[in-house]
């Protein structure tokens, strides 16, 4: 059945929602699904503004096929390659062999790494400030390299105002009716999807996010599509807010995020004897995450939005407790920066885990450290109480 929905006079959804993919690229947990979003332009010519993944590949080509309604496809516009938007391209060719392909130099050679294409398809390479005339509409070009792959082009719809923006803007969760964001309660039920998206999967590039942003911000955006997630047409100003501060690595929020590593409780207890001092001495929203027990996206979510990180591992193998040092690479390969982190370690015989905690956090940008760094041996003593609360002090001093 036909799913498709109209957007504009002359724009329509021809995307479609995966709600039993358990995971995002085969890692990130993904409880509410994940929308694959494509868009299609009847105009003089008509456009295909990218495909979708194979898992909703058949509703994708019963929408596509329902909005032509037996007109010819002219052109395929692609601004990104990644699979899960271009897995379909090799049907739409079957079934329109002499559409041709608008995308840039680098995202044509990716394409050929990917599939098959035959040798008859033609390509139309556009680059930065190239456009697309389609009768009433021109899509302009502006480059977003590195948003997240180097290939990538978002468009700008000149006449309507649509700006495709691409993986940038996007969010983990299927679509549910609503097609737009100012149907929906987006700060509560999808700006916590909207962080993990980003930070985990564009978080690494706030450079090249940044480019864009100055880019975008010399269009005259009226709507923006992006390619998972609800559609934009209004007070999206919030939204990019919210994109310029992860961009630069700001914190959202003063809060402290306490991450643990525990095999057997006694860590667990001494990180739960620190957050409820910081209660005590007013900290609110103090969040606690065991590691082992938390999927790192979520992780790099939480350190993208908090101001001070506690870290609270014991030793392992004589180094790091193996979840930890994971989440830690994680952060770092995400270029997380412009932080408060404090150590506590515990090692029975020979605690070594602060030390292997520092060094990680030496190799990040704009990292603060609290000393002194405490350490338990086994278990948590009474004596140590007051140490304890000492550093529960020099947290709140630093965060207010």
């Amino acid at each position: 059945m036909n799913t498709s929905r109209k957007i504009s006079n002359d724009l329509w959804y021809v995307g479609a929602s995966d709600r039993r993919l358990a995971l995002f690229e085969n890692m990130m947990p993904i409880p509410s699904g994940t929308s694959y979003n494509s868009y299609v332009l009847i105009d003089e010519k008509t456009v295909l503004l990218d495909t979708v993944d194979q898992a909703v590949g058949a509703q994708f080509m019963e929408n596509l096929t329902a909005v032509l309604a037996g007109r010819v496809l002219d052109y395929i516009v692609v601004h990104h390659v990644e699979p899960d938007h271009l897995a379909s391209l090799t049907e739409v060719l079957v079934r329109w062999p002499n559409a041709v392909i608008v995308c840039s130099l680098q995202a044509s050679r990716f394409m050929k790494q990917f599939m098959d294409i035959p040798e008859h398809v033609q390509f139309q390479i556009v680059k930065e400030g190239d456009s697309l005339n389609t009768g009433k509409h021109t899509l302009s070009f502006v480059g977003a390299q590195m948003v997240h792959w180097p290939e990538v082009l978002v468009s700008y719809d000149t006449t309507d105002k649509v700006l495709f923006s691409a993986d940038a803007f996007g969010t983990f969760g299927a679509l549910n009716g609503n097609l737009y964001a100012d149907e929906v309660n987006f700060d509560r039920e999808w700006m916590y999807e909207a962080r993990r998206y980003y930070t985990n999967i564009v978080g690494k590039y706030g450079m090249q996010v940044q480019n864009l942003l100055k880019k975008a911000a010399t269009l005259d955006i009226a709507m923006i599509c992006p390619l998972h997630g609800p559609i934009w047409r209004k007070d999206f100003g919030k939204f990019i807010e919210k994109y310029d501060k992860w961009s630069r690595y700001e914190p959202e929020d003063k809060e402290v995020l306490v991450i643990y590593g525990s095999m057997y409780g006694h860590t667990e207890s001494v990180a739960t004897v620190l957050s409820g001092m910081l209660a005590d001495k007013g900290c609110r929203n103090v969040r606690m995450y065991d590691v082992s027990a938390t999927h790192v996206s979520y992780l790099v979510s939480e350190s993208f939005r908090c101001s001070h990180i506690v870290l609270v591992a014991p030793t392992y193998n004589g180094g790091l407790y193996p979840p930890m040092e994971n989440y830690l690479l994680d952060i770092k390969a995400h270029l997380l920066q412009n932080r408060t982190f404090t150590v506590i370690e515990n090692g029975s015989w020979a605690p070594v885990s602060g030390n292997a905690v520092k060094a990680i956090l030496g190799e990040m940008k704009n990292t603060t450290v609290l000393e002194p760094a405490i350490t338990f041996k086994s278990a948590m003593k009474e004596t140590q109480r007051a140490e304890l609360e000492a550093l529960a002090d020099a947290i709140v001093a630093s965060l207010f």
